[in-house]
Order: structure tokens, then sequence, then C-alpha cells
């Protein structure tokens, strides 16, 4: 634990010292909104070495978020706005108080009643008065990520297909529609199902207990090795992706899925997430 606390410290040095009049002019003149985006970016690093299981790439990353949290307090702390420390107290206290089945007295036997004293204690500590129910779900979280929540939370009180077959049916009459504007040349239109398509599709993801980001991830991920694959072949044959016919790579597509495993399901994240 203090090497860890000699390296954060470590860490807070460098930051200073790039920021300072002798540092770097690159890291000078960043803002937090530039910081912003590069967070956004690293985080998504951090979300591709979880995927990996690679211990080295995990570190690497982890350590990447931890320096973009340090150099934005830094900021922060250069603006007198708030540090480091006021950022930890806050942390370490909200901890505390949302953990009274382990810091004090309260019994709790299930994760669900965990997560519903959690709830109860966040309306006690002065959070901003909601005034919809869908208040606290982040705009800034991916799309599909977002519909998720937002079905979810609509599902607490009521609003909420029957069962997954209600959600299939209205799939279908969106589809019409979507085919619909299609046929008459609306763009814009075509845009706007598509968006309800989407969106219907996530609620479908959730009623089957299918996070649809990580569904969609792991997707792309199977996309791209198999077009890989059908790269790798043609090459093989003496050819490219422009000289072979769809046939040909319709072949080793198949071929790529015939390699395949079946992955897992992850579950699609609720609206008791912290």
């Amino acid at each position: 634990m203090k090497k860890s606390s000699q390296l954060l410290e470590d860490l807070q040095g460098i930051i200073q010292k790039l920021r300072g009049p002798e540092g770097c002019p690159w890291d000078r003149k960043q803002t937090p909104r530039d910081v912003k985006t590069y967070l956004t970016e690293e985080l998504y690093e951090l979300l591709e070495a979880i995927d990996s299981e690679n211990p080295r790439e995990l570190a690497e990353e982890t350590g990447d978020i931890l320096f973009m949290i340090l150099f934005l307090t830094n900021l922060y702390e250069e603006k007198n706005r708030f540090s480091l420390a006021e950022a930890l107290e806050s942390a370490k206290k909200k901890m505390i108080h949302r953990h009274p089945h382990v810091f004090g007295s309260v019994q709790v036997s299930t994760a669900d009643e965990v997560m519903t004293n959690w709830h109860k204690l966040k309306e006690k500590e002065g959070k901003r008065p909601k005034t919809s129910h869908l208040d606290g779900i982040p705009g800034n979280l991916p799309a599909l990520s977002r519909a998720c929540r937002l079905t979810a939370k609509a599902a607490e009180v009521g609003f909420d297909w029957e069962d997954a077959r209600g959600v299939l049916t209205k799939i279908a009459e969106e589809t019409s529609e979507l085919a619909g504007a299609i046929d008459r040349g609306k763009i814009d239109e075509a845009s706007d199902e598509i968006g309800d398509l989407l969106f219907c599709l996530v609620n479908l993801s959730r009623h089957l207990g299918v996070d649809p980001e990580q569904a969609l991830r792991r997707t792309n991920e199977k996309f791209t090795a198999r077009f890989h694959h059908i790269e790798q072949g043609l090459k093989k044959r003496g050819t490219s992706l422009k000289e072979a016919p769809l046939s040909e790579m319709d072949e080793l597509w198949e071929e790529a899925k015939g390699r395949e495993g079946s992955p897992g399901k992850t579950r699609c994240p609720t609206v008791k997430a912290r």
C-alpha cells in the first residue's frame, strides 16, 4: 500500500511538472474539456482490455485512466475549485454512508436489499430533487446503454411490454414503417424509423436480460475477425478484395463462422447500477 501511495505522489509530481513553466507546451494548454475527450477514449481502451483479460493491458489501461483523473483534478486544483484530497474525502464519506450494513448496524441479507438501501441513502444526501422518474440516467451514456436504462426505468412504474413477444410485434411494426419510408424515398422519415427500430431492439434485449451495448460490441468483433479471415484467405489465393467475386468472399465468411465458438450472454445493466 505504501508503494502505491508513493507512486501516486510521484505521478502527481510528474503532472505538476508537465503543467509548470518549464514543462510541456502541449500539457500546459490542456483544459477540462480536452481531458473529457481523452478520458472517454481511455475508458473504451480499458473496456477493451477488460474483455481481453490480459493482465499487462489491464494494468496499462488502468494506469492511463488514473493518470487522466489525476490530470483533471490538477487542472481544477490550479483554479482552486477543489483538491484531490477533497475528492477522496467525498468518496470516502459517501461509501461509508451508503454501506451501513458494513460500517454500521444495519442488517441486510441480499444484494437487492443493499441496492434498495443505497438509493434511499442517496436521496438523503441532498442530491438535486428529481423532476422526472428518468432523472439520474447520464445523458452521455452510449445510446444503446442509455436506451436500456431508460426503458428499465420506465418499467419500474409499469410502463413496459408484458413480455418479449409484445416487443417482437412492435419490432415487426417498426420494420414495416421503415420499409414504407424507404419506398417513399423519405430519408428523414427513414432515419426516425431506424431510431425507433433500434430502441425496440434494445427493449427486446432488456426483456431477455441481454446488454445491447455488449451484444453489439461482440458482433463488431465477430465481423472484424471474419472480415480479416476473408482478407487473409484471398491473399493466400493470390487475389484481393477488389478482384474477388462476392461468392468467394461469402465462402470464406462461412468458413470463418464455422471456426467460431458460442459467446456467453452479458446481462443488461439495470437502473439500480450505482
